[in-house]
């Protein structure tokens, strides 16, 4: 199975498509570092990258609501901000993956914020990336954020003709 995805994350990379701007290759090898507090395991239960229970699966975290992973226990500031509307996008993994404490002092605007995830990573596109490419899934979380997404371009487009 690990190969199959290898050649997928490769053919995605090399078929032009932008994931936050990074290297989906380079970020399934960087994955190996996450991979410590971290797993990959789709809505069947088959894990894709196996990896730790300290963090949340990380399988559809792209347009997914903060703080939300059925049966983990999150940090309340986290929590918080998921309740207060954050969804992840590719734009706010990599500022969170940056540093995770201070992203959510800024989300939650409590100065006493504080973030489970104590691990800071400089140059997070190309993890964001790899992560991005587990986020159409048959909940269809993935392909709803992509109808709004287009409904969006669709008004945005409609409200320049009349302007």
């Amino acid at each position: 199975m690990k190969t199959i995805l290898s050649s997928a994350a490769m053919i995605i990379a090399l078929s032009g498509t932008a994931f936050a701007e990074g290297d989906v290759a380079a970020g399934e090898k960087d994955f190996k570092k996450c991979k410590s507090c971290h797993a990959i395991v789709d809505d069947s239960g088959e894990a894709l990258f196996k990896g730790g229970k300290t963090g949340p699966n990380l399988y559809g975290i792209v347009g997914r609501q903060a703080g939300t992973v059925e049966d983990f226990k999150y940090g309340d500031s986290i929590v918080a901000a998921g309740e207060a509307g954050l969804v992840w996008t590719e734009e706010t993994l990599i500022e969170y993956i940056k540093d995770p404490k201070a992203f959510l002092k800024e989300q939650t605007g409590d100065s006493a914020a504080k973030s489970k995830m104590t691990f800071k990573w400089g140059k997070p596109e190309d993890i964001v990336a790899f992560l991005a490419t587990f986020s159409s899934d048959a909940s269809g979380e993935g392909e709803a954020a992509e109808g709004e997404a287009a409904e969006g371009e669709a008004t945005e487009s409609d409200s320049t003709t009349t302007n």
